[in-house]
């Protein structure tokens, strides 16, 4: 369905007030869209209407005319650097972005994820929360290993216990 149709669809949905189908709809569109700052804005409006600050700012984090109480919470929300990279939910470099404001903006939260890393990333290579975690993952990984290793020993220990008394 050409994007006219479906934004045509979302104003009727929202004329009819059925706002859960058009924020769908809309967010269908950005994944669709990611670089489309218009379409951005207008699941927004929608987040507004739920009464939600933390996506509003999430979807107008690009926009220089946006919210600071929506952007503060987005930012709460989404801590680091690389969950808010993940968050907008840009793909391509910044060189896409229809203002200098958007631009300048993924420019800044690549950097900052980039120094958080410890290595270059990009738009479409977002680190996964794994490695976000770094060391924090393998100290976890190495308990779990551990944990398990123990509970085979044990079942074998009873497993060999009871063949010891069968015999007996």
């Amino acid at each position: 369905m050409p994007l006219s149709d479906t934004l045509a669809r979302v104003d009727a949905d929202l004329a009819a007030g059925r706002v859960p189908v058009a924020r769908q709809r809309l967010r269908g569109l950005v994944s669709s869209f990611p670089n489309d700052l218009a379409l951005r804005r207008r699941l927004a409006e929608v987040y507004r209407l739920y009464g939600e600050p933390v996506e509003a700012g999430r979807w107008m984090y690009l926009e220089e005319d946006r919210d600071a109480a929506e952007t503060a919470a987005f930012e709460a929300r989404y801590g680091t650097a690389v969950q808010r990279m993940r968050a907008l939910a840009w793909r391509g470099g910044e060189s896409l972005a229809q203002t200098a404001f958007a631009a300048e903006q993924l420019a800044s939260v690549r950097a900052a994820c980039s120094d958080a890393m410890g290595h270059s990333v990009d738009w479409d290579t977002l680190p996964s929360p794994e490695e976000e975690l770094g060391e924090r993952s393998s100290i976890a990984d190495f308990l779990a290993g551990a944990g398990c290793l123990v509970a085979v020993l044990a079942f074998l220990a009873i497993w060999v216990n009871g063949v010891v008394a069968l015999f007996d």
